[in-house]
């Protein structure tokens, strides 16, 4: 289930990315002007990036409350990951119980 909220996320962004200036906005000045940083969230933190570049006020930045967003998104991806190597330990401990039984 997480493996496919992610893809989601990624799915999202990128089309956020192509089809709206949005993550041009939230990116920009960042170094190599904007778009090493938006590819590295795609890649590791894909609901953590989208959510940056929703709650992103152009001329403000993310201030106040939308950081609790995004700390809510670093957490949900994180949660995203640990799903994954926690169902591989399920199935690892299953094949040693069949193994061993």
């Amino acid at each position: 289930m997480g493996c496919l909220i992610s893809a989601l996320a990624r799915l999202a962004f990128i089309g956020v990315w192509i089809w709206s200036p949005l993550v041009t906005r939230a990116f920009h000045g960042t170094w190599l002007d904007g778009w090493l940083l938006p590819l590295l969230g795609v890649l590791f933190l894909p609901i953590t990036a989208l959510t940056y570049v929703l709650v992103y006020t152009p001329g403000v930045g993310v201030t106040g409350w939308s950081w609790l967003w995004v700390a809510l998104a670093v957490l949900v991806d994180l949660g995203t990951h640990s799903a994954g190597a926690r169902s591989s330990q399920r199935r690892m401990a299953s094949r040693r119980a069949a193994a061993g039984a």
